[in-house]
């Protein structure tokens, strides 16, 4: 069972994919688990229900798929590539060798949370942002209950637990007008736990239910926005199915968007997983030079599930939330700003 090295050529991958057996061929379980095709070499032309048939079936391929584009492309191959899960390169650069290898190397080693993950926002695309936020939780809930995950639990590096601290893990500040919120656990590198989870909940609360706050104002205390998930609490709650209960009952991300007009987010440092989604959310992000944005939890046999699914598309389109997600490599400031992650750089 391997993937398929070398690339594949585009009339090659659409008689494949015209198989009966396509889905068969392209899953882990009894095939290749991930469907890589070249756009550089070799035009095609195939009638629009040939088209339309290898499309659908793109949609429905239980592998992520990956399109590799670059100067010099056939016009008549870049209507493809929509299609696919992930792009790499474009009409001005070749992809680097090592974004292809990366992505091989994370769908080996986590392929049914890289399959969960291109599932889950080729299904979102056209959801609402609440329905979308719910469809990620129900995907999180049952990588939480799966092998990877488990897996990823067993073998890591005991995490050291948060020393008691009786400073809020969210501090408000009221000026006029404007709310000032600061996520206040510096010392954790501001790791989203459920206590920061819930006092930012309950700080949003406040600013959706108060029309007389015009500008709300989130920031990170410390060396970095926000490090992601507590890493400590991973793996204790009582089961998958009640954890989608809770963020079906108290997500930040769900009330960040209603009131994400009115909010600006300044990040800097570290920003990872809830770091990297709850700002995307917002009306405006403006970042420090420092600033790194990074989605890990493909390697730890999740996906991204603070409302990064949702978010993250909607700024910077599905193609490259996936990259992020199956490279699991960060980016800085600037790609961020070209990608549209983020809208200013400051010093």
């Amino acid at each position: 069972m391997s993937d398929p090295f070398p690339a594949q050529t585009l009339p090659e991958a659409i008689e494949s994919l015209a198989s009966p057996y396509a889905m068969e061929r392209y899953s882990y379980l009894t095939g290749a688990s991930m469907l890589v095709v070249d756009f550089r070499v070799t035009t095609t032309s195939v009638t629009a229900d040939l088209e339309s048939q290898t499309r659908a079936t793109l949609q429905e391929l239980p592998c992520p798929s990956i399109a590799i584009t670059g100067p010099g492309c056939p016009p008549a191959n870049q209507k493809w590539a929509s299609a696919f899960d992930v792009l790499l390169g474009d009409e001005n650069e070749d992809p680097s060798s090592d974004d292809l290898s990366m992505i091989a190397s994370r769908i080996s080693s986590n392929p049914i949370a890289s399959l969960a993950m291109v599932q889950l926002l080729r299904h979102s695309a056209a959801l609402s942002i609440h329905d979308g936020l719910t469809a990620e939780s129900l995907v999180y809930s049952t990588l939480q209950s799966g092998p990877e995950f488990s897996a990823w639990l067993r073998d890591r590096t005991p995490p050291r637990a948060a020393e008691p601290n009786d400073e809020p893990a969210v501090d408000l500040l009221r000026d006029g007008a404007k709310l000032h919120i600061t996520l206040n656990r510096p010392e954790r590198r501001n790791a989203f736990s459920a206590e920061m989870r819930d006092a930012f909940s309950e700080a949003l609360q406040v600013a959706k239910s108060d029309d007389t706050i015009e500008e709300i104002v989130l920031r990170g205390a410390g060396l970095s926005f926000c490090s992601g998930g507590d890493l400590a609490e991973f793996g204790t709650l009582p089961d998958p199915a009640t954890a989608h209960v809770i963020r079906s009952t108290r997500n930040p991300a769900r009330l960040l968007a209603s009131c994400a007009g009115r909010v600006r987010t300044e990040v800097h440092g570290a920003c990872v997983g809830a770091g990297a989604e709850l700002p995307a959310f917002t009306s405006r992000v403006c970042a420090k030079r420092n600033a790194t944005f990074w989605l890990p939890e493909i390697s730890m046999g999740l996906v991204p599930g603070a409302g990064g699914t949702v978010s993250l598309p909607r700024r910077i389109g599905r193609q490259r939330t996936n990259y992020l997600a199956l490279t699991g490599s960060p980016i800085d400031v600037e790609r961020a700003r070209a990608w549209g992650l983020i809208d200013e750089v400051v010093d």
